[in-house]
């Protein structure tokens, strides 16, 4: 079934193989670690390419690949500021989806990460 909301939004005729292949890019861009630490950090508030760099301990090329990625999928704006780029989270979708699957996450994922490590946990004998 194609959600009525995705059809709501876009006028033209979307078939249920173009809404699984738009869910491949959403969660795919969710994939990438270095991109979910910029997520994160830009929690904290909007950073420019070289504080992210500095922070993250990452390259220039990955960090604009990166942003490059998270900007087009939406889960990041940016905003220029004299002679430099400053990138914030969406706070309008993606700000409250990271609040939502962190609750997820430590209600019922980290207890698979603390069975596969040994640390037991719930339900991770």
């Amino acid at each position: 079934m194609i959600n009525r909301y995705i059809l709501h939004q876009h006028h033209e005729k979307i078939s249920e193989k173009e809404l699984y292949e738009t869910y491949k890019i959403f969660f795919g861009t969710l994939v990438s670690e270095s991109r979910l630490r910029i997520i994160n950090l830009l929690r904290e508030g909007k950073k420019n390419v070289s504080g992210i760099i500095a922070e993250l301990e990452m390259n220039q090329t990955a960090v604009s690949h990166d942003l490059a990625r998270l900007k087009r999928c939406g889960f990041v704006k940016s905003e220029r500021n004299g002679p430099f780029i400053y990138y914030m989270l969406n706070d309008k979708t993606i700000k409250p989806l990271m609040g939502i699957i962190d609750k997820h996450m430590s209600e019922y994922c980290i207890h698979i990460l603390h069975g596969i490590k040994g640390l037991g946990g719930k339900n991770g004998k």
